[in-house]
């Protein structure tokens, strides 16, 4: 079995076996066995939607400290746009970047800067029109792995370019060893990131062989620090390169309308990502071009390794645009073909696979619908698993019985009672 990273974690320790997450996983990929919360590895696709429901913070995140990048001669920073939407009152980017050098880094390259490159990007393949319309955006890695587990049929209409944060890393290297010479190895590039699917992303890749990018801290993990950096900066360095294009990367809705037309569609919040990409998988969607999908509610500004309410994160943000330029970043040579997917997008058949031998696959799956049909049908998730199908698909792979359904054992128990009352 293919080996997966992951980094959502959970803490059996914490866990109760509440059922909230269970019920809330747009994968299915959580069960509650002997009162615990597992996760079906080759299922997650590391949303962090199990993090934001969990009352009990069970559910946590994996990112590296700040303490890492000593591991590097040069130290870089990539701070995701949502980063600005952190601070109250900012009107500069650069007191944000000249607290990030105050931390240790020795070069900044914002992703908003290479979102813009995106973006142009984007607007050429569209122009050029031989991509499958709508084109979807590759952007939320939480997305792309939904796609890959949910909706096969809609992994030729995902947008075949790397997300900023990895072309603002392969950019930022570019510059450093031609300004330095130093060895790449030497290079620490590091993700200031606003979700744990960017941290996925980075560790296991669904668009090439291997990141550009070496770790992700968490906004979370580094706000205290820099907020005290920024408190006490005494000169503001010019290093901001990123246009209101760019920034608006942060909300929901800022990619597409950096397509600077007027044929898209934006759905942030996975529960209506789900909806939408039902819709389109059903040819229900038209007129439209291209469509933009955030996992977190609204946008990147949502996620759960973020510490500011998105709402007022994404007020900030737009109170910021005003500042900025329209856009600083422009595409020039061959820079699109470095931007192009190294692997095609697949279906992720191993999640839902019940048997490698296919003889065996249709004997329980025809076991499965069985199963199914003596089930009351309620997915009322008392049993472990989110729907009485993934009940049925859990007892024919050993791994339930059909009397962990309490509405069946309540019905056993009362066979057994009536035929003793008989007695």
């Amino acid at each position: 079995m293919k080996q997966y990273f992951h980094s959502v974690e959970l803490d059996a320790e914490l866990c109760c076996g509440c059922t909230n997450c269970l019920k809330r996983c747009p994968t299915e990929a959580i069960r509650i066995r002997g009162g615990k919360a597992h996760i079906l590895s080759e299922r997650c696709i590391d949303c962090g939607e199990c993090i934001r429901i969990c009352p009990h913070h069970a559910k946590r995140a994996r990112s590296n400290s700040l303490d890492e990048i000593q591991q590097y001669k040069i130290k870089v920073a990539i701070p995701a746009p949502a980063l600005f939407g952190q601070f109250n009152n900012l009107n500069d980017i650069d007191f944000v970047l000249t607290g990030l050098r105050a931390l240790g880094f020795d070069y900044i390259y914002e992703v908003s800067r290479a979102a813009e490159l995106v973006s142009e990007a984007t607007r050429e393949l569209i122009r050029e029109d031989k991509l499958a319309k709508p084109i979807i955006s590759s952007a939320c890695p939480a997305i792309v792995r939904l796609i890959k587990i949910r909706f096969p049929e809609l992994c030729g209409n995902v947008l075949p370019l790397l997300a900023p944060m990895e072309v603002a890393a392969k950019i930022a290297r570019r510059e450093i060893i031609k300004m330095t010479g130093i060895d790449d190895k030497e290079i620490g590039v590091f993700f200031i990131t606003p979700c744990p699917a960017k941290v996925t992303e980075i560790n296991n890749p669904n668009s090439t062989e291997s990141s550009a990018v070496t770790g992700a801290i968490a906004i979370s993990k580094i706000y205290p620090e820099l907020t005290s950096k920024m408190d006490h900066l005494k000169v503001v360095e010019p290093i901001a390169k990123s246009g209101l294009i760019g920034v608006g990367w942060a909300t929901s809705g800022g990619e597409a309308a950096a397509m600077l037309g007027d044929k898209y569609l934006a759905a942030d919040g996975i529960e209506n990502v789900i909806r939408v990409l039902e819709e389109l998988e059903d040819e229900h969607i038209h007129g439209v071009d291209f469509i933009e999908l955030n996992a977190c509610s609204g946008g990147c500004v949502g996620g759960v390794l973020a510490v500011e309410n998105p709402y007022v994160a994404q007020a900030r943000i737009q109170n910021l645009r005003k500042y900025l330029p329209v856009s600083l970043n422009h595409l020039h040579n061959d820079q699109i073909d470095h931007m192009k997917w190294e692997n095609e997008l697949t279906f992720n058949a191993e999640s839902f696979r019940l048997s490698d031998d296919i003889i065996e696959a249709m004997d329980m799956m025809e076991k499965m619908e069985e199963i199914c049909t003596t089930l009351p049908g309620l997915d009322c998730g008392s049993c472990g698993a989110p729907t009485c199908r993934a009940l049925a698909e859990d007892i024919v792979k050993g791994n339930a019985k059909e009397t962990d359904c309490i509405h069946k054992l309540k019905a056993k128990i009362q066979s057994v009672y009536d035929q003793l009352g008989t007695l």
